[in-house]
């Protein structure tokens, strides 16, 4: 039985949250982009709230064979774990667009390795430090971590707590030197974390529309 999120995200907190992310991916692949030399486009068309069991599920649904994912933890005002998830056919054009398109196989397969994890390290990083930044928080995130297998396994991490069930799952479409490349972001939060992130929200909403918090009401 799929179990719905105890707490989800209005469609203004839905709206305000994907335009941070697109703008945190954007500077990802302009820093992707600086590091290789190729054009690089990201975007995020589309963020859901679902549980890890759905996660999974939709994962195994749109991927029925191995993935491949960039996982690193984040903690701070907000904290959890992101991942960066592609199929694994998918990681090797990934790598021959980022280290150049007339490596050999083996090459490639010698590189994988080092250039998922930086590249991962950096979309992963730009994006949630951009996020934090707009919401004028900060968080701190661990080494990248290369993890292979299929969709459920991502979601029943190792000291995921039994809480952690919360995914912001993040559909991306993901352009390098003309490869399409189609992956996902996802980061496990638990709902503490999903409670927080929904008042940062709401703050960062007030901030850019000008509405006064709910503090000022009570001004005399």
């Amino acid at each position: 039985m799929i179990i719905t999120p105890q707490i989800a995200l209005d469609e203004l907190e839905h709206d305000a949250l994907t335009e941070l992310l697109n703008i945190g991916v954007s500077r990802a692949a302009a820093s992707l982009r600086n590091m290789i030399g190729y054009q690089v486009l990201l975007s995020v068309p589309a963020v859901a709230v679902v549980t890890r069991e759905r996660a999974g599920q939709i994962l195994t649904e749109r991927v029925d064979h191995k993935l491949v994912a960039v996982h690193q933890a984040f903690e701070g005002d907000l904290s959890g774990r992101a991942l960066l998830i592609f199929p694994e056919s998918n990681s090797l054009e990934l790598v021959r667009a980022v280290a150049g398109s007339d490596l050999s196989l083996e090459d490639v397969i010698d590189l994988e390795q080092e250039a998922l994890a930086e590249t991962g390290n950096i979309i992963l990083n730009g994006c949630l430090a951009t996020i934090a930044n707009m919401l004028h928080r900060s968080l701190k995130m661990s080494l990248p971590e290369i993890l292979r297998g299929r969709g459920q396994d991502f979601f029943d991490l190792a000291g995921a707590s039994a809480a952690e069930d919360i995914v912001l799952f993040l559909y991306i479409d993901f352009s390098v030197n003309e490869r399409d490349i189609r992956g996902y972001i996802a980061m496990l939060m638990d709902l503490p974390a999903l409670a927080a992130l929904k008042s940062l929200l709401g703050e960062f909403i007030r901030r850019t529309t000008g509405e006064p918090f709910a503090a000022d009401h009570d001004t005399p």
